[in-house]
């Protein structure tokens, strides 16, 4: 990665006098071989574009994001430069994921940070909601089974996503599945990197959306459980077609107020419940919690009968109540779903 001595200046006004910008249509290339066709979007971290790769066979479509780190020394922007490289190598470790666009290539180019990454066509979640409306409780399950494994990989490969909601998922025109795009970590990082982390009015570059955000992100202290969080809000988003900031805020726990909005299961509900959790302590940790409480959940409607009502006398604890026989397998699970309902109500 090649490194020279930062142009403050041209940095701070990247976003308003890009380079890319100004070439979006003209047949000029970016690095001898970048096409700049059009804008995607802009945020407060500078500007993507939708861009073809002229000297490959096909001329293959890609997205181009550019960066724009408000640095205002030479120490900020070493600091910005190694974060940069560490987090897009980290990004570039994912691997060829079919739910992840792949990244391409990063580079620096006077002042400037890009990442090129694979472009995916589909249409966001958040359009789909707008067109069809509100999902159905089975439709969101459906979306959870495909997500959560995607997000449980994330997360083995010590990824924190930072940004999930309904605008950064896309349902592949190709393969139909959701694809998770716009990774929050190296945006997080490269602010991280600004002297002190706060910009000119006072306040911290958090990296995130407000409402599909859990606190501890708004602290710059995102964990694994921060991603569960802004996906369990994503679910409700689906069932409502209404955004967090529309919904009211319990007082006591600053959670949003959801449930008399949707028409799902108790079992369901109990699960997302545990998923929008503002306290950490009570929210589920990871992946691979929520993906067995889902699981659980699925036997629920069809082993209800199996499931009896009172204890024996003088028992008190589920296990206590089968003898050291041999328990068959629906019994088990039906036991093993009482106790997890138990532990849901917290009991």
């Amino acid at each position: 990665m090649n490194r020279f001595s930062p142009q403050i200046r041209h940095l701070h006004e990247c976003i308003q006098q890009t380079r890319l910008g100004q070439m979006c249509g003209s047949p000029e290339r970016f690095r001898d071989r970048y096409e700049i066709l059009k804008i995607l979007g802009r945020g407060g971290f500078g500007i993507t574009f939708l861009a073809k790769n002229a000297v490959l066979p096909g001329k293959p479509l890609c997205v181009i994001k550019q960066l724009c780190p408000k640095v205002t020394s030479i120490q900020s922007w070493e600091r910005a430069c190694q974060r940069f490289e560490k987090e897009a190598k980290a990004l570039g470790a994912l691997g060829n994921h079919p739910q992840i666009p792949m990244l391409l290539d990063y580079f620096e180019v006077k002042g400037e940070f890009y990442l090129v990454q694979e472009y995916v066509r589909g249409s966001t979640l958040s359009r789909e909601v707008k067109k069809s409306g509100p999902k159905s409780e089975a439709a969101v399950k459906q979306f959870l089974q495909e997500l959560l494994p995607v997000l449980q990989y994330l997360h083995q490969h010590h990824v924190i996503h930072r940004d999930i909601k309904p605008h950064n998922l896309l349902r592949c025109e190709d393969h139909h599945r959701v694809v998770l795009i716009d990774f929050g970590a190296v945006k997080e990082e490269l602010a991280d990197a600004c002297e002190h982390s706060i910009s000119n009015n006072g306040t911290t570059n958090f990296v995130g959306t407000i409402g599909f955000a859990p606190p501890e992100q708004f602290a710059l202290r995102p964990v694994y459980a921060s991603d569960i969080y802004a996906l369990g809000v994503t679910c409700v988003y689906l069932l409502t077609g209404k955004g967090p900031l529309e919904f009211d805020y319990d007082p006591n726990t600053g959670e949003i107020c959801w449930q008399k909005e949707v028409n799902v299961s108790e079992s369901f509900a109990q699960i997302l419940g545990r998923m929008v959790k503002i306290s950490l302590k009570e929210r589920f940790k990871t992946v691979k919690d929520v993906i067995r409480a889902l699981d659980l959940e699925s036997y629920v409607p069809s082993l209800t009968n199996c499931l009896t009502t009172q204890p024996r006398r003088g028992k008190t604890h589920i296990k206590e109540e089968i003898p050291h026989i041999y328990v068959p397998s629906v019994t088990r699970t039906a036991i093993a779903i009482r106790e997890w309902k138990a532990k849901l109500q917290g009991k």
